[in-house]
């Protein structure tokens, strides 16, 4: 199987095991605290790799700058909102269907920011993988004593989830060409820079190390920050916008399975009715989806 077929499937595993190591570094350290040490820890793993395989850096001011964004908004906007409202005491299964706006938002805006255009069958799987998120956590979400959750938070909730679809926007309309190596490096630096002070100033930066901090700031580095954003940054630049975001259906119905099997959560039959119908809207987004040089947004080898 080509990286072109993999990309996705590794994407969507990688990325969906941020939910089960966001509820394991709240043992060890404060959300925002931990993502800091994880953004440094990235951007240096990272420089080392560029500096060891000899990763042309980009040439023009604007291009740094436009990395540099990229950065603040994916990473350091919207993981420090969502880690700082589910620390905040919001449910992940309401973060979860908050999360399954994301694609139904970037797919609207990349038909008028991007230039993407949606066939019906795109716009159909992307409907259906809405509805499919839907049936899988609202259950969950009924359950949940609503008073108990604080509106602030899922506000800020909410933004973050505005600030990932704004940012796959930006690097797909800013960031055509460059090595996805120093790129990635960039962002990192980005994120750090609004991620730390924001610790900060509003956590006690608590931060127990012991093995286990080690094990899941080393898992949340390598396979999700450098692992899962390589590979999204991948399929960003090689195909729509509105195919990559569709990914991001499959997410929470598969971090569900890895809850259930990491803390023994209960799978449902709405949980699996629901995923099948997320898979179908994945599978109707992506076989319409034309390859980004026929589509009219410009993409530069």
């Amino acid at each position: 199987m080509t990286l072109a077929r993999l990309a996705p499937i590794l994407f969507v595993f990688l990325w969906s095991t941020g939910w089960v190591v966001a509820k394991f570094a709240d043992r060890f350290a404060d959300p925002l605290t931990f993502l800091a040490l994880r953004y440094a820890a990235a951007a240096v793993l990272f420089y080392m790799v560029c500096r060891s395989t000899g990763a042309a850096w980009p040439k023009r001011p604007a291009a740094f700058f436009h990395a540099l964004v990229s950065g603040v908004l994916l990473h350091g906007l919207y993981l420090g909102a969502v880690w700082w409202a589910i620390g905040q005491g919001v449910p992940a299964a309401i973060s979860g269907i908050i999360a399954g706006l994301q694609p139904l938002m970037t797919g609207i805006a990349a038909t008028r920011l991007v230039g993407e255009r949606l066939s019906p069958s795109q716009r159909l799987g992307l409907l259906l993988g809405f509805i499919g998120i839907a049936i899988a956590v609202l259950p969950k979400v009924f359950a949940v004593d609503a008073s108990a959750i604080p509106a602030f938070a899922v506000v800020v909730n909410i933004i973050g989830m505005a600030f990932v679809s704004g940012g796959t926007i930006y690097q797909k309309r800013y960031l055509h060409e460059g090595d996805i190596r120093t790129v990635a490096t960039l962002q990192y630096v980005g994120a750090l820079a609004v991620t730390l002070p924001a610790a900060y100033l509003i956590e006690d930066m608590r931060i127990e190390w012991s093995l286990g901090l080690l094990a899941t700031l080393g898992w949340a580095v390598l396979g999700i920050s450098m692992g899962a954003i390589m590979l999204l940054l991948y399929l960003i630049r090689r195909g729509d916008v509105s195919k990559a975001a569709s990914l991001i259906y499959l997410v929470p119905p598969l971090a569900a399975v890895e809850a259930a099997v990491a803390f023994g959560e209960q799978l449902t039959h709405w949980m699996m009715a629901g995923t099948a119908l997320a898979v179908v809207g994945v599978y109707l987004t992506n076989r319409g989806a034309r390859p980004a040089q026929e589509s009219g947004v410009g993409v530069r080898r």
